[in-house]
């Protein structure tokens, strides 16, 4: 049974998050997959998320809180190692050309559609792909989405229908090229 709003509160760090972690642990991976294009670095990401909750869990203003937190924590987290990637990028690209790497494990991507839409996903700016994953992937309201993100429900009114604009244009001309 995963911890609900009210009930994590009188639980220690190891009860709450072991429930937390049973209960989310995939949801916020998908979420982590859907930000970072990566299983493997998704996975550790979630993992660190959950470590520094626990490090933390008797600093926690509200505990029952602690999903919301680990959600923010896991889009900030993505955040950094995407800004990692574009500065590695940069420093590489002023080195000169590397040999490819070797094959990557593509088997979250099987179907072409599937692979179109990360792609276009991917595309979209940093905020308006955090608000479509938030929104259609963990099925988030808007409030809960502003929380997460730490902006107005405005902005993530505004993001959702740029994003999904984008997504739509995009992917109408993919599906197109492929027929």
């Amino acid at each position: 049974m995963a911890p609900t709003r009210g009930q994590t509160s009188g639980w220690s760090a190891d009860e709450a998050l072991e429930l937390l972690y049973a209960a989310h642990w995939r949801q916020l991976v998908r979420l982590g997959v859907l930000l970072v294009h990566d299983v493997g670095t998704a996975e550790e990401i979630v993992q660190d998320c959950f470590i520094a909750v626990h490090a933390k869990w008797n600093r926690l203003h509200d505990p029952d809180r602690a999903l919301a937190y680990l959600r923010q924590s896991v889009v900030n987290r993505s955040r950094s190692h995407l800004r990692h990637l574009s500065v590695v990028r940069r420093h590489a690209e002023r080195a000169g050309p590397l040999e490819p790497a070797g094959g990557a494990d593509h088997a979250t991507y099987d179907h072409a559609r599937r692979a179109a839409v990360l792609e276009a996903l991917r595309r979209l700016p940093r905020r308006q792909r955090e608000v479509l994953a938030l929104r259609y992937y963990l099925d988030l309201t808007e409030a809960e989405i502003a929380d997460v993100l730490q902006i107005s429900r405005g902005a993530v009114k505004s993001h959702a229908s740029r994003g999904a604009a984008a997504l739509r244009a995009e992917l109408g001309a993919v599906l197109e090229e492929s027929r």
